[in-house]
């Protein structure tokens, strides 16, 4: 990968400013304990972590260990050996897969001499390079001081006293606990700053169930898809589509034409990884709970790649953690064109298997199909309704029309409404009645 380079003008000449690519070399740990992944399967996700993030990545190894280290990480023979590594490779930078203790850390930093960093720490900086509106900055920013403050210990082994020398001597407080109340003082800023976004998207959300619309989240693993996905059953491109892990932070709602006359809310939410750090669950809660709002998910899935299964497993976490492990799915088996030349070059139907359909995102496979299931699933959640209403009731009926499966027989006084509509809307209709009652009688 070429280094970037800018340059700067001067009265005489240019002068080209050379920032060097960090060289990179991954370690794991392979203790078995997860089904479906093995530490060489796990290094490739790595790898593409740390070239998303922008680096070379020149080398790496990995260890069978019943548990890690807790001093080295690997075995300290194995710790030994990056230290020769590092003189073949040139490496300047070294990812474990695993979240490192401060004690990992700084052992392996003063060992071969160079940063160190973790999984998570790879992850909380793509999400920094990624973040474009200030919601997501927030939630960056939280999730990376939530992460900093434990590990502030070996950033000031230097300092016992925030002053030291004659004349200041004394009680006062010491530079790390000054930094400790500092980071926790900007946490407790950050998280008041976040709950503000909570509350908006409630009041946002709120305004969606007024207008009675039903909403459809979109999940799944990180690079399925999901923004493909959105932009092609919106019909325009309104949300960022790359071939990159995590190019999607910031939710993006938009209003969807579904089967049978239907329109819903579909959103587009970030992506999901293995071994996500907490911090970001937690500093995104206020974004992925427009997941818990959802009527419904639509759970994209590579189905292209060798881990679907691993990557469905992570998602399935993830949702339960969130507490909506159980919300009412449909899953989009998408970049079909990659397994089927049909669906490589033209749109058109794909049939749809207990709750799953086969698309592609990017030539309009399937997607006819995933429309019509998403509407048959949503028409699940409806209630029966059978009531009258009176001709005055026009703005309701227009609504009931537009949002519902439903019959109108006109008659002298007032209007027949019966099939099925969503529960706040058959609410709605049942208190606009024409003498009060509730649903006539079968």
């Amino acid at each position: 990968m070429p280094s970037t380079r800018t340059a700067a003008k001067t009265s005489s000449n240019l002068i080209d400013l050379e920032v060097p690519i960090e060289r990179a070399f991954l370690i794991a740990v392979d203790t078995g304990a997860e089904d479906g992944w093995n530490a060489e399967d796990s290094l490739a996700e790595l790898a593409n972590l740390a070239l998303t993030a922008g680096a070379e990545v020149v080398g790496a190894e990995w260890q069978n260990r019943r548990h890690v280290d807790p001093h080295w990480y690997v075995g300290k023979g194995k710790a030994e050996d990056l230290v020769a590594a590092k003189s073949e490779t040139g490496f300047d930078l070294l990812v474990a897969d695993d979240e490192l203790s401060p004690t990992q850390q700084k052992t392996l930093e003063d060992l071969v001499k160079t940063k160190v960093i973790d999984r998570s720490r790879l992850i909380l900086d793509i999400f920094a390079q990624h973040a474009r509106t200030h919601e997501g900055r927030l939630q960056v920013e939280l999730a990376q001081l939530e992460y900093q403050l434990p590990r502030l210990t070996k950033l000031w082994t230097h300092l016992s006293r925030t002053q030291g020398g004659i004349g200041s001597r004394g009680p006062g407080e010491s530079q790390l606990e000054t930094d400790r109340r500092i980071i926790r003082d900007r946490i407790k800023k950050m998280k008041e700053r976040v709950d503000d976004v909570r509350k908006a998207r409630e009041t946002a959300s709120r305004g969606r169930d007024r207008r009675l619309m039903p909403t459809v989240g979109i999940v799944g693993y990180t690079n399925s898809g999901k923004s493909t996905l959105l932009n092609s059953l919106v019909g325009s491109t309104v949300t960022l589509a790359e071939d990159k892990l995590f190019a999607t932070l910031d939710p993006t709602s938009r209003q969807v034409r579904l089967g049978d006359g239907q329109t819903a809310i579909l959103t587009d939410t970030v992506g999901f990884i293995h071994k996500l750090p907490h911090q970001l669950v937690d500093a995104f809660r206020a974004t992925l709970e427009e997941v818990n709002r959802a009527d419904v998910l639509i759970e994209v899935v590579d189905v292209a790649d060798a881990h679907a299964t691993e990557h469905r497993a992570t998602v399935q976490a993830v949702l339960d953690e969130l507490g909506a492990g159980d919300k009412p799915r449909l899953v989009a088996w998408n970049k079909a064109d990659l397994l089927a030349s049909a669906a490589s070059d033209r749109a058109g139907e794909a049939p749809a298997v207990a709750g799953t359909v086969m698309v592609s995102a990017l030539t309009g496979f399937g997607l006819d199909t995933l429309r019509l299931e998403l509407s048959a699933l949503l028409a699940t959640l409806w209630e029966d309704v059978d009531v009258r209403l009176p001709y005055t009731a026009g703005e309701l009926l227009a609504r009931v029309r537009e949002r519902g499966t439903i019959e109108l027989d006109y008659g002298d006084r007032d209007v027949r409404v019966h099939g099925r509509v969503a529960p706040a809307l058959a609410a709605e209709l049942r208190g606009r009645t024409v003498d009060g009652s509730t649903e006539l009688p079968s």
